[in-house]
């Protein structure tokens, strides 16, 4: 499927819509694939890239489907780039029950200054969305750097995450004390370990998505292009049977006044079991000459607030994290499982016309549903909810609840029924940005 997407031709109704508007809008590779790269560079205020960023760019771009929005009116001197930019690849999104679905992953949305409120960014959204769901993508999926963009897409905050700042002073140990060991590795060989634990450990909770490609780099430092790299520290867990269970990458960041007041930033903390877990937080809550240990994209009930005496002593900040866009209602919620049998009739809005619709719920008792298209009013005893579809696709993954979206005026109809149905024990996360 990966091949087939990156040769997807773009979306006819967004070309022809930006080539009444001067623009060209066309996938990406060979030569342009540089300018490509600067533009998304710039839509993000970063700095000129480099030779050597360039060629990091490309590799982690060589399995991704590339599109641009270009203006040929443009002046020479500024012609080799495009005005907009959009990546977007296909990567397994793990679904409430250990199951996953192929979702559209998309990324480097940007618009030139120079050509906003000209409908660009909605060109290529729309055309994006309408070629994943012409491809037989059930879903999409984005982190975003502005939460109020993507709504009107049909995207819901389907996971979030939670910023961590915990004052070790205070935090006192009082979870596990695993056996095995805690060792440093080279920064290269933790790159090795965060891929294959990542990929053994993802679908433990909805949300996760598996690693983008050279997306481990990040964590390590490894890249070319990687800056200040070499601050990273890696360690492993082994449990007394000699097997890899984790594996974390962090820096210290020194205290300008106090050198006994560092702060441990966590890149990456991969665990495979609570004993790898367990070691790996105590393992960086004790280090000495650090006084605060930040963890960012952290999971929203992270066990590490139960092991410390002092709950005090973490601050968490939760925040919106992955937006999802449901593009077909069956095939998702035909994937996921559940924790209670039931059925539901959903009246699902799709502004784009991609998903929506009436359609009937069944979940039997070993948890797995099957969805139908439905006419007509719902069956005796079974609620009738109406929705939007961003309201549905952040649900999908148990992460907020139907009664929540209806005290907030989002969804119809919901009962504690319906809300008990769509509910998972395992609350949604994911551990990177993409």
């Amino acid at each position: 499927m990966t091949d087939t997407w990156q040769q997807a031709p773009v979306d006819e109704a967004s070309r022809q819509g930006l080539h009444d508007r001067g623009l060209d809008y066309r996938t990406v590779a060979g030569d342009e694939v540089d300018g490509w790269l600067q533009s998304v560079a710039r839509g993000f205020q970063d700095g000129e890239r480099t030779a050597a960023h360039i060629a990091a760019g490309r590799d982690r771009n060589a399995g991704k489907r590339l599109t641009g929005v270009y203006d040929p009116a443009a002046p020479a001197a500024a012609s080799a780039g495009p005005v907009a930019t959009i990546a977007s690849w296909i990567g397994d999104l793990t679904l409430p029950g250990e199951t996953a679905v192929p979702a559209c992953a998309i990324s480097a949305v940007t618009v030139s200054p120079t050509h906003r409120r000209r409908g660009v960014a909605r060109a290529l959204l729309e055309g994006e969305l309408r070629t994943a769901a012409a491809q037989g993508l059930p879903a999409a999926m984005l982190t975003v750097s502005e939460s109020t963009l993507y709504g009107r897409y049909g995207f819901g905050v389907a996971t979030e995450s939670a910023d961590l700042k915990i004052d070790t002073k205070r935090a006192n140990w009082i979870g596990p004390r695993p056996e095995g060991r805690v060792d440093f590795v080279t920064r290269a060989h933790a790159k090795d370990l965060i891929a294959r634990l990542h990929e053994r450990t993802r679908r433990e909770a909805p949300g996760e998505i598996a690693l983008p490609p050279g997306h481990e780099d990040r964590f390590t430092g490894t890249a070319p292009d990687a800056h200040e790299g070499g601050d990273v520290r890696c360690v492993q867990y082994t449990d007394p049977s000699g097997a890899v269970r984790g594996v974390l990458a962090y820096r210290i960041r020194s205290h300008q006044d106090d050198f006994t007041k560092g702060t441990a930033v966590l890149s990456r903390l991969v665990a495979d079991g609570a004993d790898a877990y367990a070691a790996l937080w105590r393992f960086v809550l004790e280090l000495d000459l650090v006084g605060e240990v930040h963890a960012d994209l952290a999971a929203t009930d992270e066990p590490v607030l139960w092991m410390i005496d002092d709950r005090r002593a973490a601050t968490v900040t939760v925040r919106d994290h992955q937006y999802v866009r449901i593009l077909d209602i069956p095939a998702v919620l035909g994937s996921r499982r559940y924790d209670a049998p039931g059925a539901v009739l959903l009246d699902v809005e799709d502004p784009l016309d991609l998903a929506g619709g009436r359609f009937l719920l069944e979940v039997d008792a070993d948890g797995r549903g099957a969805v139908s298209r439905a006419e007509g009013a719902a069956p005796a005893g079974v609620p009738h909810v109406r929705l939007g579809i961003a309201e549905l696709s952040a649900a999908c993954l148990g992460g907020v609840s139907l009664l929540t979206l209806s005290r907030a005026g989002r969804v119809q109809g919901a009962d504690a029924a319906a809300a008990r149905l769509l509910s998972w024990h395992v609350a949604p996360r994911l551990s990177i940005w993409y």
